[in-house]
């Protein structure tokens, strides 16, 4: 007691006993929370230090731990870190560890069989705590973030509404809000000032618009009209979904993203993000609301009053979600809650427009470093009679499909993902490896909470698998890809940009008809080149892969480029 006194910051003479005691009890409350914190977070990193050296990953080769808090990554930080990868699968072979925040080992194998066991084993690999809180907080608890058997229901109440003969019939939405873009474009190019007659742009700002956009229509019916709004005057959930993906990570996420009792602690961060959220959620509920309602009233219409799985119609993803949901033949207890389906929106939302957007504006951006192939596609886009070409006429461009296939290879929009094995479990190899005492391993056995890397990046360019020009955008590979490349995991195209297994992304095919569209009504249009030096634009991760001004990267996600019209001749 008299430690606490003589450090009280002023004089109990001067107070009357009740607050004295008052203060004295917050004081001893205080120190009390401080003790106990710091007791948290000493038992949290022995039990850390003591999980890495059991782990059974300690006798694979890789680069020695360098930090006690950063691992091996002290220099930079691990989402950017791809590149610093691909030097110790070059130094230490194929399957090799290292060592990640708080020293805790991590298992890095380029090894399309040992990566699609992992994929393939969701109950034994799930996310880890880490990265689902990451992907909780910025697009809510919907099938991003459950794991187990809530993330089998969700997804089986949501695989009707991304079947291929529903997304086919966004392509006239895709086409028409892709030639909306253009018209703006070309209206801008009437304007310029420059003597070349081209048109400096943000390609990045003008992409992740038409992407919002389309999303906001084709997830929910809803019109965001980012595209003609200024961007001083969008509508309030715009401005929520802008403030979510600008919330600043500073050092309290650190220690709420590896300490978990921090986590309840109100931050700067959190009320920005339980503001945009709470917008989202108002929002979503109404739609929800509106959906639910419509829907009933059309199956009372159809007079049988009842819907089958098979018999899901619909003109957005939430009434076709709504509509599987309450489906006859859909179990009970496989039915999502109102809550559950609320959860998805946000998910919709950010993971749904943030992904292509980024895609398209990687596309763009090597179109730009890559005039000849620019050239090349633009020929073959110009072969289509039509603006608004049918689900034929767009399967029947061989060259437009290489070059999206090729920058979702190069430039996949996430970079790698990871998984925590939830027991001792053995990896099956490809190929076998030699560890740390010079014996030969044909598989790799993890230690239950040891963390795996899922390195889509490097898989999609490993010269190993996809030859000694891996590394460079070249879309005439798929006219002839190389037997390896058969035995990625993936569902769409030997790429494991959309991964594989339970998990593997329910909106690739959306994605990727996406994608296509907005290329095709641009490339057809105009002439793309860098308004910058290529070596100028880096990526920057939250999440999402998107490019960055390395000069200027306080202003966040930017792709200058130069447009013009395209010659007619």
């Amino acid at each position: 007691m008299i430690y606490i006194k003589a450090t009280l910051p002023y004089d109990e003479h001067l107070m009357s006993p009740l607050l004295v005691l008052v203060l004295r009890s917050l004081s001893l409350a205080l120190l009390a929370l401080f003790a106990a914190s710091a007791t948290y977070v000493l038992y949290f990193l022995i039990a850390h230090r003591i999980s890495a050296h059991r782990s059974m990953l300690r006798n694979l080769p890789g680069p020695e731990n360098v930090h006690w808090f950063n691992g091996n990554f002290v220099d930079v930080h691990e989402p950017d870190s791809t590149r610093l990868q691909e030097e110790w699968v070059q130094t230490y072979g194929h399957v090799l560890k290292f060592h990640t925040a708080l020293g805790s080992p991590k298992l890095l194998a380029v090894d399309p069989v040992a990566i699609a066991y992992v994929l393939q084993n969701s109950d034994t690999f799930q996310k880890p705590d880490f990265l689902r809180f990451s992907l909780g907080i910025l697009t809510g608890r919907g099938l991003l973030f459950v794991e187990g058997p809530q993330h089998k229901k969700q997804r089986k109440v949501m695989n009707p509404a991304f079947a291929p003969a529903q997304v086919r019939k966004f392509l006239s939405l895709f086409l028409e809000k892709s030639l909306e873009l253009r018209e703006i474009w070309v209206n801008l190019l009437s304007e310029t000032t420059r003597k070349d007659g081209k048109l400096g742009l943000d390609a990045f700002k003008w992409l992740n618009k038409v992407t919002l956009d389309i999303i906001g229509l084709a997830g929910f019916n809803y019109s965001f009209d980012s595209l003609h709004s200024p961007d001083q005057k969008q509508n309030v959930l715009y401005g929520a979904i802008r403030s979510i993906l600008a919330s600043p990570r500073d050092f309290s996420f650190v220690l709420q993203l590896f300490f978990p009792m921090f986590r309840p602690i109100p931050t700067h961060r959190s009320r920005v993000l339980d503001r945009a959220f709470k917008e989202i959620r108002r929002v979503g509920s109404q739609l929800i609301q509106e959906k639910k309602t419509a829907v009933v009233a059309e199956r009372n219409a159809n007079g049988s009053g009842a819907v089958e799985k098979q018999d899901v119609r619909g003109h957005d993803l939430l009434s076709l979600l709504i509509k599987s949901n309450i489906a006859a033949d859909m179990p009970e207890s496989m039915r999502m809650s109102d809550e559950e389906i609320l959860s998805q929106i946000p998910t919709f939302l950010l993971a749904g427009h943030e992904t292509s957007s980024t895609a398209v504006a990687w596309t763009l951006f090597a179109l730009s470093c890559h005039p000849t192939v620019q050239t090349k596609l633009r020929a073959e886009l110009r072969t289509c009679p039509t603006d608004s070409p049918t689900m034929e006429q767009f399967n029947a461009l061989p060259y437009l499909e290489g070059v999206v296939r090729e920058a979702l290879r190069l430039y996949a929009p996430v970079s790698a993902t990871s998984r925590i094995s939830m027991h001792d479990a053995e990896i099956p190899l490809q190929k076998p490896f030699t560890d740390r005492h010079g014996n030969l391993q044909s598989t790799v056995w993890v230690s239950k909470g040891d963390s795996v890397s899922i390195p889509i990046r490097l898989l999609n360019r490993s010269t190993a698998i996809w030859g000694e020009d891996a590394n460079e955008f070249r879309p005439e590979r798929w006219e002839d890809v190389p037997e390896a490349v058969n035995g990625l995991p993936s569902v769409y195209g030997h790429l494991v940009t959309f991964i594989a297994g339970a998990h593997a992304c329910i909106g690739a095919r959306f994605s990727v008809l996406e994608i296509k569209a907005i290329l095709f009504t641009l490339v057809r249009a105009f002439e793309f080149e860098m308004a910058l030096p290529a070596e100028d634009i880096v990526r920057r991760t939250l999440i999402v892969g998107r490019p960055v001004i390395a000069s200027n990267p306080a202003a966040g996600p930017r792709l200058p480029l130069l447009v013009r019209l395209a010659n007619l001749d």
